[in-house]
């Protein structure tokens, strides 16, 4: 079964993660099922890409299941194939919405950033505790939705921020999905090169400082060691 699961009505695509029994969480297999299903998306003429996850998470963040056996190397190329991916998401040619519930953590918190129309529902709760274990993943594009103070506050917070603080701060852009059908006919509009350069002109994300930032984050030793203690102290 793919990780992520494709629906298509006319020149909207609906792209589902499906990995409910992990959160939805960021693997290698997620990250390039998702890849692979924006890849045909694009080549199937999408005008509008709007993402969910299956289950009771959007997307709970980077997968960590196998963390005891993964290697440094294994977890820095992981969370630099996540960034990657988030940064063509952000830069696609074609409107994007998140639909997101539940947990909306880290890497999925990240994702969610990365759209064009969030779409915060009843119960969801957001969070980037990606600073408490090193990481410095996707702060110039948080830090243009909602203002340099805010992203720092969120990022060494790292606490959970629910549904209507989301909302209030820009994180969010709605609390439901009563203004999707709009947006879908908005999204036709305009041919995808219009998209691209509307997108590379009015955002001040520094995707190359961003992905250097990353690197020398994930690049420090001990990266599995603070991601072990990180996991330790949020079970207790």
């Amino acid at each position: 079964m793919s990780a992520v699961r494709t629906g298509r009505d006319g020149a909207a695509w609906t792209l589902t993660l499906e990995r409910p029994e992990r959160g939805n969480a960021l693997g290698e297999a997620l990250t390039d099922a998702l890849h692979a299903a924006l890849d045909a998306a694009l080549a199937g003429g999408a005008r509008l890409v709007v993402l969910r996850g299956e289950g009771r998470n959007f997307c709970t963040g980077l997968d960590l299941s196998d963390l005891e056996t993964a290697t440094e190397g294994d977890l820095a190329l992981r969370i630099l194939r996540i960034e990657i991916l988030l940064q063509r998401i952000h830069a696609l040619p074609v409107t994007t919405v998140a639909v997101a519930q539940g947990r909306v953590f880290g890497a999925g918190a990240d994702l969610f950033a990365a759209c064009d129309h969030r779409l915060a529902l009843d119960g969801a709760a957001f969070a980037f505790p990606g600073p408490a274990f090193g990481l410095v993943l996707g702060t110039a594009r948080l830090a243009a939705l909602v203002g340099e103070g805010a992203a720092r506050r969120l990022l060494l917070a790292g606490a959970p921020v629910p549904r209507e603080a989301a909302l209030e701060m820009g994180l969010a852009t709605a609390g439901d999905e009563s203004g999707l059908a709009a947006v879908r006919e908005a999204a036709g509009r305009l041919d995808p090169e219009t998209v691209a350069a509307l997108h590379a002109r009015t955002r001040r994300a520094d995707d190359a400082a961003d992905l250097a930032a990353l690197a020398r984050s994930v690049a420090r030793p001990g990266l599995k060691a603070r991601v072990l203690a990180y996991r330790a102290a949020m079970a207790r």
